[in-house]
C-alpha cells in the first residue's frame, strides 16, 4: 500500500503529503487549561485499588491486570486487555478502553478503529509493534462500549502508570478525551487541548481525536492529520539533541 493509498483510507486523499518540517519552534502551551482553571478530575481510588508497585515487571503486571477485580468492569469481560507493541517504544498511544472485538481477542484497536489507527501510524512512517506501544486507559470493556466512569479509570490508572514507567516513551499520544483526562488528571476539551504540548511527569504528551470518533466525524480527519504532523515534528525535535550528542 502506497502513502497515497494510506491517506485515501483516512479520507484525506492523496493531496495530503507529510513534508519535512522546518526547525521546531517552541510550542506555546499558555492557552492550555490548567487544573485550577478547567476543574480537576477527582482521582477516585476504590477500596483495595492496586498499588503502583515500582518493582512490578511486565509478567507481574500482566498477571495483576488479568486477575484484577477492582471495579465492576471485570464482571462482564471475556479478558482484560493490557496492551500491545514494543515495550521499549519511543511512541506510546493510549486509547479509551477495549471494544467487543478487543475484548474477544485480547488486543487493543483491532476493529475498524484499529484499522484507521494503523493507517494513521503508517501516514507518519510508523507501524504497530515497531517502536510503537498501544494501550488503553481501562483494561476491561465497558458495557455497550460506553465511556469509562471516573472510578473505573481511577482503578486502572496504576496499571497504566506502571506501563509508562516500564516503556519510558519519548512521546505519549492521548487518543480521545477519556484517555487525555486519565493521563493529565484534569477536565479537558479536545478542541482546546489539540495542537499543544502537554506534560505527563516530564514526558511530552499530545492530545488528538480517537479513531472511533473520526469514523463518525469525517470532517475532523483533516484536523487529525494536522495532529499527526505535529506529533512527527515533536518527536524529531525531541530526538535531535540526542543525535547531536552521538
Amino acid at each position: 500500500m502506497t502513502a497515497d493509498d494510506i491517506l485515501r483510507e483516512m479520507g484525506l486523499g492523496p493531496v495530503w503529503k507529510l513534508r519535512a518540517a522546518p526547525a521546531a519552534t517552541p510550542v506555546d502551551d499558555s492557552a492550555a487549561p490548567s487544573p485550577a482553571a478547567a476543574g480537576s478530575v477527582p482521582e477516585i481510588a476504590p477500596a483495595g485499588a492496586p498499588a503502583a508497585d515500582a518493582a512490578m515487571a511486565w509478567d507481574e503486571l500482566a498477571e495483576a491486570v488479568a486477575a484484577c477485580r477492582q471495579c465492576r468492569l471485570c464482571e462482564a469481560r471475556k479478558q482484560a486487555v493490557l496492551g500491545v507493541g514494543d515495550v521499549n517504544a519511543d511512541w506510546l498511544f493510549v486509547g479509551e478502553g477495549p471494544g467487543a472485538e478487543e475484548d474477544q481477542r485480547g488486543e487493543p484497536f483491532v476493529g475498524q478503529a484499529g484499522k484507521l489507527l494503523d493507517n494513521m501510524l503508517a501516514a507518519i512512517g510508523l507501524k504497530r509493534g515497531q517502536n510503537v506501544y498501544i494501550a488503553n486507559a481501562v483494561k476491561c470493556r465497558p458495557p455497550e462500549n460506553r465511556t469509562p466512569m471516573p472510578e473505573e479509570a481511577a482503578a486502572c490508572r496504576p496499571y497504566l502508570e506502571r506501563q509508562i514507567e516500564l516503556i519510558r516513551p519519548k512521546l505519549i499520544v492521548a487518543l480521545g478525551r477519556p484517555a487525555a483526562q486519565t493521563l493529565l488528571q484534569t477536565e479537558i476539551k479536545i478542541a482546546a487541548a489539540r495542537g499543544k504540548l502537554h506534560d505527563y511527569r516530564g514526558i511530552p504528551l499530545i492530545v488528538t481525536y480517537h479513531p472511533a470518533y473520526l469514523l463518525r466525524t469525517l470532517l475532523d480527519k483533516a484536523k487529525a492529520w494536522e495532529d499527526l504532523c505535529f506529533m512527527r515534528r515533536t518527536m524529531q525535535a525531541h530526538l535531535e539533541p540526542d543525535a547531536r550528542r552521538h
